[in-house]
């Protein structure tokens, strides 16, 4: 009995915990991650081209319960048609008896800042899916009226974002959740709903070129995300190199209380990626958990550029 009720408590914790203190996905591959949380940047910096990038990650592995996420992002640079970039989010996650779908769709209108950069200035506008079906296993073979029963709902969602990108460095300011919807299936009953917090993020990031003159660069970014009420901050360092004719990297993240992470990459081919991150906790939760799990794939495609056309008069031809 007294079994149960401790594994029922750590259940209950872990849910808790990601539903108020990690409501907004964690990944260690934030740097290819900026659009869903950022729409400034939607389209930036990759002029004619359309990018997918996939992220899928498996937290605190071995842990009943822990959070499962799916990320897939598509975004494309239309400037040479219309101003500004467009872009779709998909975030899916699973947490213990809960599911979470969101699906955004990014605009963000960009503005030259003379020469040195350019400011991405982005809306997301979208909606969540919250649910819940738990399936209890009490002690005794009475059912507890007291557990709360499975319920799903949906509303709107929507994001904004200011996204400045230079040549060597770039910096960002967005929000998510502006509505802070509250997802009920009976607003009567605060057993069967889920509060969303606004978040709030801050983004920035520099490459030092040729360092210690080996001709590689390195790749510095941090990510700072709060609810204004809890916070975390991520720092990342990647070493960008050539292998075998191709580009590949290796790097470590340190996220706050919670986690050391190691990370390498490689494109195989041009325009293409792949990655794999490992992050070893530095919480309680070391002593339980295996670490967390990360891949990522990323595709490019850039369109040809519009042929030169020539104009000749009769007379010289």
């Amino acid at each position: 009995m007294l079994l149960n009720n401790r594994l029922l408590t750590a259940a209950f914790s872990i849910l808790l915990f990601a539903s108020y203190a990690q409501q907004d996905k964690l990944v260690t591959h934030f740097m290819f991650d900026k659009m869903s949380i950022n729409p400034g940047k939607t389209g930036i910096d990759m002029y004619n081209g359309f990018c997918a990038t996939s992220i899928y990650r498996n937290q605190w592995d071995k842990v009943n319960g822990a959070p499962n996420s799916a990320i897939l992002n598509v975004e494309g640079n239309l400037t040479r048609f219309f101003p500004g970039g467009i872009g779709v989010n998909f975030y899916h996650d699973a947490i213990g008896f809960a599911r979470q779908n969101t699906m955004l769709v990014n605009y963000s209108y960009p503005l030259q800042i003379g020469r040195v950069g350019v400011l991405g200035i982005g809306v997301g506008i979208g909606f969540m899916n919250y649910g819940m079906d738990p399936t209890w296993v009490p002690p005794t073979g009475v059912p507890d009226p007291s557990l709360p029963v499975g319920f799903s709902a949906t509303s709107i969602d929507a994001n904004f974002g200011l996204y400045f990108q230079a040549k060597n460095y770039y910096a960002g300011f967005s929000t998510t959740h502006l509505s802070e919807s509250d997802l009920a299936a009976d607003p009567t009953n605060l057993a069967l709903s889920f509060q969303t917090a606004r978040h709030y993020y801050i983004m920035g990031g520099y490459v030092v070129k040729d360092a210690f003159g080996t001709g590689n660069n390195i790749d510095i970014q941090t990510l700072v995300r709060t609810d204004l009420i809890k916070y975390s901050m991520d720092l990342n360092a990647r070493y960008m190199m050539e292998l075998g004719g191709n580009q590949a990297y290796g790097g470590l993240t340190f996220r706050t209380s919670d986690a050391i992470a190691i990370m390498a990459g490689y494109s195989p081919m041009e325009n293409f990626n792949v990655g794999y991150a490992y992050d070893i906790n530095i919480n309680k939760l070391a002593s339980i958990s295996r670490g967390s799990h990360e891949l990522f794939v990323k595709y490019c495609y850039f369109l040809p550029p519009p042929p030169k056309t020539k104009a000749r008069h009769p007379r010289w031809l």
